[in-house]
């Protein structure tokens, strides 16, 4: 992760304390070579710690640990720092245009910088522990009349590698929450791992106990496709087929551009679920005509996709799909004031979107690959399906 940003990274440890070393410190007569040395230690250490980041052959460390704390010291450490130079170079170009003396930049500095230590401090201490069930109820006008009330778990975006050590009591905390729910059916729309399918075998019995009377249902997200390793593609191919495998054990049904049949009396609903879609470099898999071979026209559809992009772009032009359920985007797992950094990325980020009687819900997952999160709460969907009145 840190070595495709590894020049912007090192280039935003560096420079604000070259910034404040040429404009505050240098002219001291008091700035001798060891303080001098401490000033820069932090940044030589982070810049150390970046490099061995970076220089681990997959995606990630092993041990997520690592790169959780890289994560914090960046923004406890460097953000700080980044925040007053930017600050305070634009209030000294200010002055310099209104030929004024007081550089406020050197003042303002200091409240949004200890705003965003509170931010990194909280998401990572408090904020990931955190979970919300949301509940919904979506109408349809076609929704079949058996089928009126039914009830839809749906989660997402498990990465069960971050739930190691003492976080494993967190990911039964998630399960024992969907099972409370007393669903008719349980969805889960992709990555259920980081990079590779041994970080289920720690937790394949708290995935065995997610259970609904019509079945669990799944499909791979971008994570689960092995890209984030750097293997041959024998060993990426045997990971998938592991990562399926895997959920199975669990008594999950996972679709692979397919779908299945679940019925009430005389009426019927579709579950389908589709490969992978959306933009490089994740897998573009998805076929809607395969996923939905022999589904009739009349047939109300429920599908399952991790990317929500796949859904304007696809799923809403080549299908009558009613109702999509995707994850992905972990709502970008920082929200302020409801302004999500996926909303810059992303059409359809986080919630429930409609055109005309079709309807998207995305959600906000339980985990990332980062254990951080402020204001954009890991969730479980409780979707509840009515006949529009």
């Amino acid at each position: 992760m840190i070595a495709r940003i590894l020049i912007p990274v090192i280039l935003l440890i560096v420079l604000p304390d070259l910034y404040v070393d040429v404009h505050y410190l240098r002219h001291r007569s008091s700035y001798v070579w060891w303080k001098r040395l401490l000033w820069w230690l932090p940044s030589l250490l982070m810049l150390a710690y970046s490099v061995a980041i970076a220089s681990t052959r997959d995606f990630v460390p092993d041990e997520m640990v690592f790169i959780n704390v890289y994560m914090m010291l960046v923004g406890i450490v460097v953000m700080p720092k980044a925040i007053f130079a930017l600050f305070s170079s634009v209030g000294y170009l200010l002055c310099r245009l209104r030929h004024r003396r007081a550089n406020w930049g050197n003042i303002l500095w200091l409240p949004v910088a200890l705003f965003q230590i509170y931010i990194v401090c909280y998401g990572f201490i408090f904020g990931f522990g955190k979970l919300e069930v949301r509940h919904l109820d979506l109408y349809f006008d076609d929704l079949p009349k058996e089928f009126d009330g039914y009830r839809i778990v749906h989660f997402s975006d498990a990465h069960v590698g971050t739930f190691q050590y003492d976080r494993r009591q967190l990911l039964q905390r998630d399960v024992d929450s969907i099972n409370a729910q007393h669903a008719d059916m349980v969805v889960f729309t992709g990555d259920i791992q980081n990079m590779k399918p041994q970080e289920i075998y720690p937790v394949q019995d708290i995935l065995a106990q997610v259970k609904a009377p019509d079945g669990v249902y799944s499909v791979l997200g971008n994570h689960d496709y092995s890209i984030y390793t750097h293997v041959p593609p024998a060993v990426a191919q045997a990971n998938i087929a592991e990562t399926v495998a895997r959920q199975q054990r669990a008594g999950w049904n996972v679709l692979r551009n397919e779908h299945r049949v679940i019925r009430r009396g005389t009426d019927s609903l579709v579950v389908a679920g589709e490969e992978n879609g959306g933009r490089k470099p994740s897998p573009a898999l998805a076929d809607i005509g395969k996923t939905l071979r022999g589904v009739g026209n009349d047939a109300f559809v429920v599908m399952l996709q991790h990317d929500p992009s796949v859904w304007r772009n696809q799923i809403l032009p080549s299908s009558h799909v009613q109702l999509t359920l995707s994850g992905h985007t972990h709502a970008g797992q920082v929200s302020l004031f409801g302004l999500r950094p996926t909303m810059l990325t992303a059409k359809e980020d986080y919630g429930l979107y409609m055109d005309g009687n079709r309807q998207l819900y995305v959600t906000s997952g339980l985990a990332g690959v980062l254990a951080m999160r402020f204001g954009a709460t890991a969730e479980i969907a409780v979707i509840t399906l009515h006949r529009a009145l």
